[in-house]
Formats: structure tokens, C-alpha cells, sequence
């Protein structure tokens, strides 16, 4: 009996070889676009704190030099992702990181917090150029068939950087000033660049899109109004304030136009025919539902640590290790959940995991025994390593070869939104919830301080400081008014989880029906192909 032929290799033999130690240097490429988001994480309490310390940043203003970098990241993703098709993959990625690293030099010098939050928008500039290019590189080195493996380990690059990242930020915070935290990325470049000109190949779509400057500058603008808008609302704790219901619902109108422009134009920056797949819709859905809930968690935890617990920088990026370690463990190993259970089993139940332990969160008081914390970012760690690794190969194998760069912007970019909003609303509940609960305090201050104080822990805290013998009290009542609201906080998250799990348990494929899942991927492709064109 004659044995089946060997697949036709579609990757040149030279490339090939050397695949592995390419992906090392994606790896590292996105290790510093992860590395520095990490890295901010335990910094935000510090730039919090008035000079010389730190800049005096408000809550207001720290979810904002967040968010000018996720923001801008998200809405080029589109583009970045068919400038790398056009002009070729390598080029875009170079370029990407030298902006990213001149972006972190000048961010790291900052004299204001808008100077920061402007600088934060031009890393976002280059980290747009840098995330898209290193997956559809992936998807170019390798075959199908070592795909879902090298995605897994791509994957677990992320909880590598999120390992690194707090424990960096924190030794710099111990030894430097603040703008060590971005000053660190430049070298981490200088490297990438080097390696990336030597190893990598280039690589482009033979048939690539016309750019939509139209798109790009509607799904901007409409993010940044509606984020506006969600933030505006938590400082003031008024949604109802005309501000920012026009925000919000200028916001909604300008995406929607973005939607229907989209739909309409012949060279559209998202391609909605690919949503008609509802496979690929819903892993979308999952991945920014993760990122909504865990970057809105990340926010307040740092500041549970900090403020309420009295650990520092260093001991808060120690404290994230069991988070980073579970998804450095699992997510290369996700797929073979994946291979025994199915796509749908393994998701489900990851982002259950999630929502129950950022449901955790609310039981959480100022005594709670720290290694129970430890437990939860763990569990919370191995719950994302199955949802993120899993989708991220639905995805990317949901469209051609050819449109990799396409499937990788829509990719991190609804990841990038996900996080955005998840910051944007969650830390608007929590600086609402604050407020409510802390106001019968705050009339020991005198009244043009009181809204202030009230915006944010931290604000509360710095002028508790000068309150010499009344300031025990203020600060008692602080922390169980953060408390309340990280309750508040954690348990719309875990909903938010629990909405995720209900889209993927519903429209993700069960077990594989063919030998290593080729039938399912077979029809996958065959749907996505069929909506591409």
C-alpha cells in the first residue's frame, strides 16, 4: 500500500531551517511592545506622586497615558497591517520599532503629564507597525501544520513579558527616577533591529489592499471620543453631564459611520465580510472581552497592592509573577487541550476560570492573607493561556495565507480596544464607586480640595499627608472606600468574563471531527475563504 505524499512545503528551504530562531526575534520584538504596558502597570502609583517623586498625574490622566497608546496602536492596526503587506513585513517592522524606541526615549524625559500621555500616543505609533508584522511573519516561516505550536509559543512570549515586566519596572522604580520605566525599551530596540536585519525574511501580499485613510480616521476618532467620553464621566462621577453623553454618543455615531464606510468602500481597513464567519467573529469577540476585563483588573490591583497593602513597585511585580508564570506555562500547551477537547471546551472554560477569579477579587479586604492573592492571579494566568492561544489560531488560520497581516491587525487590534475600554470603563466604575464612598469623608478638607481628593486613592492619600492628626482617620476610610469600589470593579469584570465564555460556548467549533482537526480546519478556511472573496 503506497503511503500518502508528503504535503508540498509551501516555505523556502533556507527560511525554513532557520524559523525557529526567527521566532526568537518576533518574540523579542513584541516582548518590549508587551514589556512596556507590564512595566507601566507598577509605575502608575509612582508617576502619581506629586514632584520630584513622580509627575502629580490624576487618575484621570494616568488612564490616559494608558490609553493614547492603546488607542492609537488600535486604530492604525488596519493600516500598519496593509503597509506590511504592500511595502513588505520586514521594512514595516524595523520602522515600527525604531518609532517605538524614539517614542520611549522622549517619554521617558517627560516634563508633564501631557507631554507623557503625547509621547505614550507616538510608542502607540510604532508599536502599531511592530505587533501586526510579527504574527504575519509567523505565518510565513512556518507550515500549517507547526503553526498552532508556534502561535502557543508566540503566546507565551506575552505572559514572558508580563513576568518581566513588573519585576524591571520595579527595580528601576527602586534605583532610578520614573522614566527608567521607558528609557529601558531603547537598548531592547537597538537589539530587536539588529537580529530582525540579519535573520528575519521579508515577506508581503502578492495582491495587497489600497490604504483607507477614511477608515483610519474614523475608527480613531470614534474610539477617542467614546474613551473620552467613559473616562470624563468617572472623574466627574456625572454620566448624565452634557460633556460627556455628547462624548460618548458622538463617539457611537462616528463608529457607526466607520461600520457602514467600511461596508460600502472597495478598499475598506477592515474587511466586514470576515464577520460573516461566525467562528471568526466570536474568537474575536473572546479576545477583546479577556482584555477588557483583565486590563481593567490589572488597573486596580497595582493600586490594592500599593496603596492598601504598602507594597512597593518591586514586591507588586514580584506579587504578578503567579500570573505571568501560569501563562508562560500553559499557553504552548493549550493546544493540546485543544486537540482532545476542542476549541469551544477549552475557551469555555478558561474564561470561566477568568470571570471566578476576578469574581475573587471581591472578597478581598486590607488582611486578606497574601498567598491567596497569589493563587488568583495564577489561576487567572492559566484561564487566559486558554482562551488566548486557542483563538489566536482560530484567527489566523480562519483567513488565507496571504491575508496574515489582515488577521493579525484585527487580532490585537480588537485586543488593544478590548484593554482600551476595559481600562476606560472599569476604571471609571471604580473612580465612581470611590467617590460615592468616601464623600462623608472628605468634609475634613476644605471644599475647592474636596473633588480632588476624591477622584482616586492616591489623590486622597497625598493630602491626607498634610492633615498631621486627623489624617489616620482619612486614610482608614480611604482604604475601605477602595475596597468597596474594587469589589464594585471586579464583579462587572467577571461578568464581562462570563459574557465571553456564553459567545464562545455558543459559535466556537466542539471537537476537531477529522484526524488533527483537518476537517474543522478544512471547512474554516473554506468559510473564511469564501467570505474574502
Amino acid at each position: 500500500m503506497t503511503s500518502p505524499a508528503a504535503p508540498a512545503r509551501r516555505v523556502p528551504e533556507a527560511v525554513h531551517r532557520r524559523r525557529w530562531a526567527i521566532l526568537g526575534v518576533l518574540m523579542l520584538s513584541l516582548l518590549i511592545v508587551v514589556l512596556d504596558n507590564s512595566i507601566l502597570n507598577v509605575a502608575i502609583k509612582t508617576i502619581s506622586t506629586p514632584a520630584p517623586t513622580g509627575l502629580g498625574a490624576t487618575q484621570g490622566e494616568l488612564e490616559w497615558a494608558i490609553n493614547s497608546y492603546t488607542l492609537v496602536f488600535a486604530g492604525l492596526l488596519f493600516t500598519a497591517g496593509l503597509l506590511g503587506d504592500r511595502l513588505g513585513r520586514k521594512k514595516v517592522l524595523v520602522g515600527g520599532l525604531a518609532v517605538f524606541g524614539i517614542g520611549s526615549m522622549l517619554a521617558a524625559f517627560s516634563g508633564t503629564p501631557a507631554e507623557l500621555i503625547g509621547f505614550r500616543a507616538v510608542m502607540g505609533l510604532g508599536a502599531a507597525f511592530v505587533m501586526p508584522a510579527t504574527l504575519a511573519v509567523l505565518m510565513n516561516v512556518f507550515e500549517r501544520d507547526e503553526q498552532p505550536k508556534a502561535i502557543g509559543i508566540w503566546a507565551g512570549g506575552v505572559g514572558l513579558a508580563i513576568a518581566i515586566g513588573p519585576i524591571t519596572g520595579g527595580l528601576l522604580l527602586e534605583h532610578f527616577w520614573w522614566g527608567s520605566v521607558f528609557l529601558v525599551n531603547v537598548p531592547i530596540v537597538v537589539l530587536a533591529v539588529g537580529l530582525m536585519l540579519w535573520l528575519v525574511p521579508d515577506s508581503r501580499d502578492p495582491a495587497p489592499g489600497r490604504i483607507d485613510p477614511l477608515g483610519v480616521v474614523l475608527s480613531v476618532a470614534g474610539l477617542v471620543l467614546l474613551v473620552y467620553g467613559i473616562i470624563k464621566g468617572g472623574q466627574l462621577a456625572d454620566f448624565g453631564d452634557p460633556v460627556v453623553l455628547g462624548s460618548i454618543g458622538g463617539g457611537l455615531a462616528v463608529l457607526a459611520v466607520f461600520v457602514v464606510a467600511e461596508a460600502r468602500s472597495d478598499h475598506p481597513s477592515v474587511d466586514m465580510s470576515y464577520f460573516r464567519n461566525k467562528v471568526f467573529s466570536a474568537a474575536i469577540g473572546a479576545i477583546a472581552l479577556v482584555f477588557f476585563a483583565l486590563m481593567g483588573v490589572t488597573f486596580f490591583a497595582v493600586f490594592y497592592t500599593q496603596s492598601v497593602r504598602g507594597y512597593s513597585p518591586l514586591e507588586t511585580g514580584l506579587l504578578l509573577l503567579p500570573l505571568a508564570a501560569a501563562q508562560l506555562v500553559f499557553a504552548p500547551r493549550a493546544r493540546l487541550m485543544v486537540d482532545r477537547f476542542g476549541d469551544k471546551v477549552t475557551t469555555t472554560a478558561g474564561l470561566l476560570l477568568l470571570a471566578g477569579m476576578l469574581a475573587a477579587f471581591a472578597a478581598l479586604d486590607a488582611d486578606t492573607p497574601i498567598w491567596i492573592l497569589e493563587v488568583i492571579f495564577f489561576l487567572m494566568g492559566a484561564g487566559m493561556a486558554h482562551v488566548m492561544t486557542p483563538v489566536s489560531v482560530v484567527i489566523m488560520q480562519a483567513l488565507p495565507r496571504e491575508k496574515a497581516g489582515s488577521a493579525s491587525a484585527l487580532s490585537n487590534t480588537f485586543r488593544q480596544v478590548g484593554g482600551a475600554l476595559g481600562i476606560a470603563v472599569l476604571g471609571s466604575v471604580l473612580s465612581t464607586a470611590y467617590r460615592g464612598a468616601v464623600r462623608d469623608e472628605l468634609g475634613v478638607l476644605p471644599p475647592d480640595a474636596r473633588h480632588a481628593a476624591g477622584e482616586s486613592i492616591e489623590a486622597t492619600l497625598a493630602l491626607a499627608d498634610r492633615l498631621g492628626p486627623r489624617a489616620d482617620a482619612l486614610v482608614a476610610a480611604a482604604d475601605d472606600a477602595f475596597l468597596h469600589a474594587m469589589h464594585v470593579t471586579a464583579l462587572l469584570g467577571a461578568g464581562v468574563a462570563v459574557l465571553g465564555a456564553v459567545v464562545v460556548a455558543v459559535f466556537l467549533p466542539g471537537r476537531p471531527a477529522g484526524p488533527g482537526g483537518a476537517e474543522a480546519d478544512g471547512k474554516l478556511v473554506t468559510a473564511a475563504e469564501s467570505a474574502d472573496g
